[in-house]
């Protein structure tokens, strides 16, 4: 390749770093997967436009249907095979099975924090998996429902990449593209409105606040108290990277903020190891003193 051109393509590059840099990472994720219901984006512009309309069409139906029985068969409790997705989802479109699992698999990741892995791949069985560890979803999840840990991680990467606290019209903004909208109830979340701004903020995973000297009022959100304690902005970052299918440290403003915050978390854990060590070595010298006095 001409040098010229080279230096052309490594300016574009820069330039295509620089304005996803100025994106909120859950944003260009959200786009990059839609929710269930509404269109899946085609992998690629050429593609679409080799197809015909109706066509392509089919498979975001397929692709759509393909996430619903994905996520019951997670409810319960049963693994998949491919034979059963070509038989009762894919049917006539078994060309394209690879591009329509390739999608619904990046809406379960976005959506639910759920990982699609194959079992055996001589028989070609499937599981899916939580890949998310917050106890959050260990505990609403008891009864067979879907995690809603990647819906929260989403929310959380809202609000880290608008600087710790997003308007509530940033944070429906990002929910829409996903298909999630306030008052319009879904098949899996229930009313997003309730959940989001009632029983995550009951949980501490969210705190939901009036804007200071907003008239009419505005609300935003911030994390809570149990987003803090139990992921960290490392790991959001990581989360809605892997979305992109790239690495934190491509977003450097935002990989800098995450890395000082396991810095202070480090010093955290050092300070209070030490304290408790200062607290069982006196209570130790306290009792050999005590031990040691005449009876």
């Amino acid at each position: 390749m001409p040098r010229g051109q080279k230096s052309k393509l490594r300016a574009h590059e820069k330039r295509r770093q620089a304005q996803t840099q100025e994106q909120p990472l859950g944003l260009v994720g959200a786009q990059a997967t839609a929710g269930a219901g509404r269109e899946f984006h085609s992998s690629s512009s050429s593609r679409s436009k080799s197809n015909p309309r109706s066509s392509a069409a089919a498979r975001t139906t397929r692709g759509v249907i393909l996430v619903h029985y994905l996520l019951y068969k997670y409810q319960m409790k049963e693994p998949i095979t491919k034979a059963e997705m070509l038989r009762n989802i894919i049917q006539m479109h078994k060309s394209h099975f690879l591009e329509i699992l390739r999608k619904a698999s990046e809406h379960l990741e976005l959506v639910f924090g759920l990982d699609i892995k194959e079992m055996d791949s001589n028989k070609h069985i499937y599981i899916l998996i939580n890949k998310l560890e917050l106890s959050y979803d260990a505990r609403l999840s008891d009864d067979g429902g879907v995690p809603k840990t990647g819906l929260l991680m989403t929310i959380l990467g809202v609000i880290f990449t608008k600087g710790n606290r997003a308007t509530e019209e940033q944070v429906w903004q990002i929910l829409n593209t996903m298909g999630l909208y306030s008052g319009r109830e879904h098949f899996i979340f229930g009313e997003p409105g309730k959940l989001i701004t009632k029983d995550l903020v009951k949980e501490k995973y969210l705190e939901y606040q009036q804007v200071p000297n907003s008239d009419p009022p505005h609300y935003e959100f911030l994390w809570g108290p149990r987003a803090y304690a139990e992921t960290s902005k490392m790991k959001v970052l990581e989360f809605l990277a892997k979305v992109h299918d790239t690495i934190p440290s491509a977003y450097p403003t935002w990989y800098e903020e995450a890395l000082r915050d396991e810095e202070a978390r480090a010093q955290a854990r050092a300070a209070t190891r030490a304290h408790i060590s200062a607290i069982v070595s006196a209570r130790s010298r306290a009792l050999s003193s005590y031990s040691s006095l005449p009876k």
